[in-house]
């Protein structure tokens, strides 16, 4: 069991009070799974005794002592009362786990601020699952006895009418004798994986458009080699069934960035510019934002600096730039914020790149650091008015990074139009945990940029290629004439980051469903090559810059017509494959014939070496979640 927070006391084995087999503590709960005598302790440290059928006993101590509430009870990723939860039996859970503080609210919401019991239960028989059912039925409305009325109080589910989401129409298939070319910008941004994460932790149905598979498969990481010589990434590719149409083919394309040493890094000059208006108040959002900040600081050297500026009604700088081994001085200044006010984002932008400039680092790592729930009121605040600043601030060689807090009000679509238009990245920050991924494990990633401006551009060979469609990035595509344009933004690649992207291919001579032929022409007709390319699948070709260059520099490579069974694909393969139909199924794609959960977990297990962290296995519970 992880976790400890006052007042739990966990008993199994024969029931007596010194059975260590479960330990963990949290306020107002006793948890006793095993026939015969449950021990409840008091605040006030005395026991007593009672006899149990055969089963696991939950009991908040606010039953016995009336000024401690219950906690929030988490079955599979169902929020439960606790009755149901009591009616569990011991021998079918798998495990407990506490969760406490911030680690709670901030998964859970507010409802989880006396902490959460999350009980993962084995594989149930059929009676048992209907038993389980049965109770979640009676229990519709989960909620907790108010202490002051002793009335039962309905769960408030987390209204998710006022976030905003970009909506976009799925890639189609294309067909190579009329659309040859295809060109995106890469995107590192993951985003939306992590909000979707919280969707389905908070038993909440994850809206369409929140879902973009492409930074839902660059969540992860994937063991591609480094790049060799000077080349800023390495390319690799595999081309296999996929998995969903096994009519259809595969082509996984996947960009290694060069790592940094940390000796190597250039000084850095950031700008935390922090939301502190009242849509901020929520433990979510600023308290978890001030402790999350306060990871990258403990990364700072003496050669780095860190100003922060803040906005609510207004834009204001509290900490002028101050150098990185005066943590503590910065760390005061971060603790002393408070939410209160509207909301002008506009000024606070342009205020933190005031100060960025002011501070610049030539040859250095000039990054705005906005951490908000995107809740934009005062001033120049649509999505419109955010991409126009933002292009011009970009001019300025100061990259920027997005930090999406907090549910509700969340205002996803404006901080992905910042990120993309703003040689920026973007992460949602649903907990500690994935703050310590992003800002403390994946540090150099996300805060040191290797190439800016990457671009994609593909071309099929129409011998073996009927039709082609790009999964995901349906908001990076470029025109065709854009990619060698270096006025045009794209992506941009950390030290050390993985990009991966998918094509779906129908091979040429396959009858399917989602094959639109070419029209035929009057006056013209689809020019094909005359070269003997009998070996090559596609071409595909990269382009550049370095963070502080104007020019970009192309990089090409062949993909060979080589397709293996998908068996023998790497687990990479299998794992990308499976996040990106989870996501297809998420957004219940008329493109996929199969949507099997069961065949979705199934790929997913075969991906699961490699897994340090914890982050694929967590993927597949996320899925178990899903009907």
């Amino acid at each position: 069991m992880q976790g400890q927070v006052p007042g739990l006391n966990v008993t199994t084995g024969s029931g007596a009070p010194g059975s260590q087999s479960l330990q963990g503590r949290v306020a107002g709960v006793a948890i006793t799974p095993n026939a015969g005598v449950q021990y409840d302790t008091l605040s006030d440290g005395r026991t007593f005794n009672r006899a149990l059928p055969n089963g696991v006993a939950i009991r908040g101590v606010a039953s016995i002592q009336s000024n401690f509430p219950e906690p929030l009870y988490v079955i599979d990723g169902k929020p439960v009362s606790a009755r149901v939860a009591r009616k569990l039996d011991a021998v079918n859970i798998e495990s407990i786990e506490v969760l406490k503080d911030a680690g709670a609210t901030a998964v859970y919401g507010s409802k989880a601020v006396y902490g959460v019991v999350v009980i993962k239960t084995k594989k149930l028989t059929r009676k048992q699952q209907r038993e389980l059912k049965k109770a979640l039925k009676e229990d519709e409305k989960a909620g907790y006895i108010d202490n002051a009325t002793g009335k039962f109080v309905p769960m408030e589910k987390i209204k998710i009418d006022h976030e905003e989401y970009e909506a976009f129409e799925e890639n189609k298939f294309e067909n190579p004798a009329t659309t040859p070319l295809s060109t995106f910008s890469i995107d590192v941004d993951n985003a939306s994986y992590t909000n979707i994460r919280r969707f389905l932790n908070n038993a909440e149905v994850v809206p369409k458009d929140a879902v973009r598979v492409e930074e839902m498969i660059n969540f992860f990481k994937y063991n591609y080699p480094q790049p060799l010589g000077a080349d800023p990434f390495s390319i690799n590719t595999e081309y296999s069934n996929a998995p969903w149409n096994p009519n259809h083919k595969l082509l996984k394309i996947g960009l290694q960035g060069k790592e940094i040493q940390s000796a190597e890094l250039p000084a850095s000059n950031f700008v935390f510019l922090i939301d502190v208006s009242g849509s901020m108040s929520d433990v979510n959002k600023l308290p978890l934002l001030k402790q999350s900040m306060k990871l990258l600081v403990n990364q700072m050297r003496k050669q780095d600096r860190i100003a922060i500026v803040v906005y609510a009604g207004a834009a204001g700088l509290v900490l002028p730039g101050t150098s990185g081994d005066q943590k503590a001085k910065i760390i005061a200044a971060l603790d002393n914020l408070n939410a209160g006010g509207s909301t002008a984002g506009g000024a606070g932008i342009e205020l933190a790149y005031k100060t960025a400039l002011e501070n610049f680092v030539k040859k250095g790592n000039n990054r705005v650091i906005l951490a908000t729930d995107g809740d934009f009121n005062v001033g120049a605040s649509s999505n419109t008015d955010m991409q126009t600043l933002i292009e011009e601030k970009r001019k300025s060689g100061v990259f920027l990074t997005c930090l999406g807090y907090g549910m509700g009000n969340y205002k996803d679509s404006k901080l992905e139009t910042l990120a993309d238009k703003g040689n920026g990245n973007y992460a949602y920050v649903d907990n500690m945990q994935e703050a310590d991924r992003y800002l403390n494990k994946e540090f150099k990633g996300s805060m040191y940029a290797i190439a800016k401006d990457v671009k994609i551009q593909i071309e099929f060979n129409p011998k073996y290629v009927q039709s082609y469609r790009l999964i995901g990035y349906e908001n990076r595509k470029l025109r065709d004439e854009d990619f060698a344009n270096d006025a045009i933004d794209a992506g941009e690649l950390g030290s050390g980051h993985t990009v991966t992207a998918l094509y779906e291919i129908i091979p040429t001579g396959v009858k399917s469903d989602y094959f639109n032929a070419a029209p035929e022409l009057k006056y013209s007709t689809p020019q094909t090559a005359t070269g003997n390319y009998n070996d090559e699948l596609a071409t595909i070709k990269f382009r550049s810059k370095k963070p502080d260059e104007d020019v970009s520099k192309e990089i090409v490579k062949v993909i060979p017509n080589i397709s293996l069974p998908i068996q023998n694909t790497s687990v990479d393969f299998k794992f990308s494959a499976a996040v990106a139909w989870f996501g297809l199924k998420l957004r219940d794609s008329k493109l996929v014939p199969d949507k099997s959960i069961e065949a979705i977990k199934n790929l997913a297990k075969q991906g699961l070496q490699n897994d340090p962290e914890g982050y694929r296995a967590e993927f597949i519970r996320l899925v178990n979640m899903v009907e």
